[in-house]
């Protein structure tokens, strides 16, 4: 028993924040008035951008050992929160006001909400970046919100099942 809690890493440093922004975040997501996205659309884009995200951490903190989350050997419950919950909320959270007369608009609004996420997590010390600079998320978010997403949900959009 005493490992199970040791592997959740409830002991990390700022773990705190992780924890209340990913489920803030899932619940605006959920609770939200759906505009743009139906459930399905939400369900996909859930499952979707949590894979990617799971895979970006593997790559940028397992192989590359360019940040690290908590406790550096453990993955524990703030790591499966942030990966699992904050990016894709904030994927649904941006496609549903997602249009096209607003999508400059809230590109730069989702990137400076994803920068002081980032910068927040760092500050509270549950973050840690080793060769990794916040100037460097930028573009990835850039590319994530103007062009990755919109793609997405066009995807998405034109295959309706039967």
């Amino acid at each position: 028993m005493d490992s199970i809690f040791k592997n959740l890493d409830l002991s990390a440093k700022g773990l705190w924040l992780p924890i209340s922004l990913g489920l803030i975040l899932l619940l605006y997501a959920l609770l939200m008035p759906k505009k743009e996205i139906n459930w399905r659309e939400l369900y996909i884009t859930i499952g979707v951008i949590g894979l990617l995200t799971w895979i970006s951490d593997n790559i940028f903190a397992g192989i590359f050992d360019l940040v690290d989350f908590g406790h550096p050997k453990i993955s524990g419950i703030g790591e499966l929160i942030t990966y699992s919950f904050i990016p894709s909320s904030l994927a649904v959270i941006y496609l549903n006001y997602l249009n096209s007369s607003n999508k400059w608009r809230l590109v730069i609004i989702f990137i400076v909400i994803s920068v002081l996420i980032e910068w927040a997590v760092v500050s509270v010390g549950y973050m840690k970046l080793k060769e990794w600079n916040h100037i460097f998320s930028i573009p990835i978010f850039f590319v994530v919100y103007s062009y990755f997403l919109p793609f997405h949900i066009r995807i998405i959009k034109c295959y309706k099942g039967k």
